[in-house]
């Protein structure tokens, strides 16, 4: 039902013709569209894990297969209602007759919405079984070749048993572990299968290699654009961890749209000199390198135009400037350049490349399956406020938590299925696209609702990072940070549902 009402919603809006452009490019009914993928999206993994944890091959007991059920009969029922009752509406006129089969699908997600239970009760089953200790384990049965791989792992892995510290860090870095899916022999060009089975023995030898953070980025970029002299200088300690990146793209007029970036680079004897602002720049103050957009061609279009640099962050002469966030803290930066110096072995690439690097790390994702609880941090932390709610859970918090559970589980399943397909060979679906979206939005639901839970202890208590209000603060940036909910919903419409692009300004 849900699949039938997008597909048709999609096709009409990309033909329908208002105000001299296809419906489908107005944002209003783009955005509608693109939540009603999400929804679908949704219905379908719930329904899909429903399925698998009924079936008796599969060997899931009894409670965990009426907590899958639950969660497919509280959000399928619902997503599939409310997408087919959207599909009416981006339709028109011609959605509400009699002769377009849209009221047929309206009908039909009614009527099983009624016959086969409320949406709120299905969620209150949801949180009365999970409040019991029942959790959907969200697991993979690897291939037959996975053990032999997995051999060869732990036979390798065993002297960092013996190692501490940075000891234990650089031999990982150098046996390839600090990122496997990078190629060698900085990695170990590890396929889905190797990365899954690497970080499952990780884990049970309790051994951590280095977290580059931003160097996740970074080091994909020199790895395919850099030098020689680049890569020995970088690449190796960045694995280690004895260089510390931060990544100086953003500015105050170039946020989502990063290409109208103004920081100029202008060529000097040996090199750049760079004029500009960055701004919402994590680990500015701790980095010793960092990654630079530039413009260096002013007259090229504006994703042509761009170079990319590296900054030696501690030697540059830069002005640094904490940026007190709502939250009270200064997590992020404004960076200045005021003709700031870059040599010339410190540009990745060829002027103009900028634009083509800045986007290389979008081919070199890590395959993962988290190893935490199937509900997240969020749904755990929520749950641990039950205990103390005055009175007990009533029907309505119950009805709230179930919701929130829901989310929760639903973004794990879509995780999960985006690593299925990653170990399959197929092509992306939908499901990363909109995982980020629901992602989002479940946490700061969960912290909304932390919040009013605690009741006036929320506002009162101390202050410190894991608060409620703290939470709640924090959790505001996450629908803007690395691409804002808007913009992430106009992503989903016109490269998935294929709706028609914004008008270019001036055209």
């Amino acid at each position: 039902l849900a699949d039938w009402a997008v597909t048709t919603s999609a096709d009409y809006a990309k033909v329908r013709q208002q105000f001299g452009r296809p419906i489908g490019q107005f944002q209003g009914v783009k955005h509608k569209a693109a939540r009603m993928l999400a929804l679908a999206e949704q219905a379908r993994v719930c329904a899909w894990d429903a399925a698998r944890a009924l079936t008796p091959a599969n060997g899931v007991g009894a409670e965990e297969a009426s907590l899958a059920a639950a969660v497919a009969g509280a959000t399928a029922l619902e997503a599939g209602f409310s997408v087919t009752r959207d599909c009416i509406q981006v339709l028109g006129g011609i959605g509400y007759t009699w002769e377009h089969d849209a009221h047929l699908y309206l009908r039909r997600a009614q009527s099983l919405r009624i016959l086969l239970g409320s949406t709120a009760s299905w969620r209150r089953r949801v949180a009365e079984l999970t409040i019991a200790g029942t959790r959907r384990v969200l697991s993979i049965e690897l291939p037959p070749e996975a053990e032999a791989i997995r051999a060869d792992v732990r036979a390798e892995l065993a002297p960092a048993l013996e190692l501490e510290g940075a000891a234990q860090k650089t031999y990982l870095a150098e046996k390839g572990y600090t990122a496997p899916h990078f190629t060698a022999p900085w990695g170990k060009s590890a396929d889905a299968v190797s990365q899954l089975v690497i970080a499952e023995e990780l884990r049970a030898a309790k051994i951590k290699p280095h977290d580059m953070i931003i160097g996740n980025w970074v080091i994909p970029t020199l790895i395919a654009h850099g030098n020689e002299e680049q890569l020995a200088k970088f690449v190796p300690p960045s694995l280690r961890g004895d260089i510390v990146w931060c990544q100086l793209f953003s500015e105050p007029g170039a946020g989502s749209d990063l290409a109208a970036l103004s920081t100029k680079a202008t060529k000097v004897d040996g090199g750049w000199k760079l004029q500009g602002q960055k701004v919402w720049t994590s680990m500015a103050r701790d980095a010793h390198w960092g990654i630079c957009l530039a413009r260096t061609d002013a007259d090229a279009p504006k994703h042509k135009g761009l170079s990319y640099f590296l900054i030696d962050i501690k030697n540059s002469g830069l002005d640094i400037r904490p940026l007190r966030e709502i939250t009270g803290e200064a997590l992020f930066n404004e960076v200045f350049f005021d003709d700031v110096f870059v040599p010339d072995e410190c540009l990745v690439g060829e002027p103009g490349d900028g634009w083509k690097l800045a986007r290389t790390t979008l081919a070199n994702e890590r395959v993962s399956l988290s190893n935490d609880s199937s509900l997240g941090s969020g749904g755990e932390a929520l749950l641990s406020l039950v205990d103390g709610l005055p009175g007990g859970i009533d029907d309505e918090q119950l009805t709230v938590l179930g919701k929130v559970l829901c989310d929760a589980q639903s973004g794990g399943l879509l995780g999960l299925r985006t690593t299925l397909r990653s170990l399959t060979g197929a092509q992306p679906g939908a499901e990363s696209s909109v995982a980020k979206l629901i992602g989002v939005e479940h946490i700061q639901q969960v912290w909304d609702v932390a919040m009013e839970w605690a009741g006036p202890s929320s506002l009162l208590g101390d202050q410190h990072r894991m608060s409620a209000t703290q939470m709640f603060l924090n959790s505001q940036c996450m629908s803007i940070a690395g691409g804002t909910t808007n913009v992430q919903l106009n992503i989903i419409g016109e490269r998935i549902l294929g709706l028609p692009r914004d008008p270019e300004p001036g055209k």
